[in-house]
């Protein structure tokens, strides 16, 4: 495969979770501003930027986080930034991508809003996420398990990893307790499939323990993780007799072993600081692939991303 066309399918797969984590993210924390009044709106709503990658200066409020994070397109932490990306990309890889797949991205960009009201606010973010499930629908249905298939759900493994890494750093964004876990936890999809495992109510150690070590739940950092170092195992086989010579998967396993034999109670406890550590894995995980598969062009990054 051109090396072209497995960084424009590598990155349809990282902009299309990243416009559904973004739209679950800002559902879920600009609920909790409508609910709780005791919560600053100008530091959470800072805060929140900061956690997307997109710090401001001065005095924010939510309509400024609506816009910036979810239809300025010169902000490359937005949706609608990430789902024009997704569709630029799938042009470039036309010869690739499927019709069906290619219509549904061209018509999501060409529909995504200019200016967003805030009452429409999680009618929009539902819109998203209904287009980002029908785009990985179309290629888990209609791409043959092959290059193509394993570089577009690695980069959107990857990116699914950052994402439910950034929303599960948002709940302690505030001085409050921030989002309860169950508003996590459905923000997710993950309500009734962590009601069918704990057979109870959510309680923090169970709910993040859910939503991070969880190998069953396919949006859980672990089964990400996992997923992510199937689909590089397959691109790139290597049978190495002592350690691994893949920077990628040495990366992700450092990760996964780090979360898996850590207890929940230490985690919890410096739940930002380990959200942090991963979406450093992440980011030195896609380095590492960009220079192993795609080493012409420089990584398209998040605004105020760290190197």
């Amino acid at each position: 495969m051109l090396s072209r066309i497995a960084e424009s399918l590598f990155w349809i797969g990282r902009y299309i979770e990243r416009s559904d984590g973004t739209a679950r993210i800002l559902d879920v924390h600009l609920q909790l501003l409508l609910e709780d009044p005791w919560i600053d709106e100008d530091t959470a709503c800072r805060s929140l930027l900061a956690v997307m990658g997109s710090p401001a200066e001065g005095p924010v409020q939510r309509a400024d986080v609506l816009a910036r994070l979810g239809v300025d397109r010169a902000n490359a932490s937005s949706i609608a930034s990430s789902l024009s990306a997704a569709r630029e990309n799938a042009r470039r890889a036309r010869e690739i991508v499927s019709t069906e797949l290619w219509e549904c991205l061209n018509t999501t960009s060409a529909r995504m809003p200019r200016r967003l009201q805030s009452e429409k606010a999680h009618g929009f973010f539902a819109w998203v996420r209904e287009r980002a499930a029908l785009a990985v629908g179309i290629v888990d249905t209609s791409t043959s398990r092959d290059e193509a298939w394993q570089f577009f759900t690695l980069g959107r493994s990857i990116e699914r990893a950052d994402m439910t890494a950034r929303l599960l750093a948002t709940r302690t964004l505030t001085e409050a307790s921030g989002p309860s876990w169950t508003t996590i936890l459905r923000s997710c999809g993950a309500y009734e499939a962590y009601v069918r495992t704990y057979r109870g109510m959510p309680i923090a150690a169970n709910a993040a323990e859910f939503l991070l070590l969880d190998r069953l739940f396919p949006r859980s950092i672990i089964y990400s993780i996992w997923q992510a170092e199937q689909c590089m195992s397959a691109i790139d086989p290597r049978i190495d007799r002592v350690g691994h010579s893949n920077q990628v998967l040495r990366a992700l396993g450092r990760i996964r072993n780090e979360l898996e034999y850590r207890p929940i109670g230490e985690i919890l406890h410096e739940l930002p600081a380990h959200m942090e550590s991963v979406q450093l894995v992440t980011r030195e995980a896609s380095e590492a692939i960009r220079q192993r598969f795609f080493p012409t062009q420089s990584e398209p990054s998040w605004i105020g991303e760290l190197s």
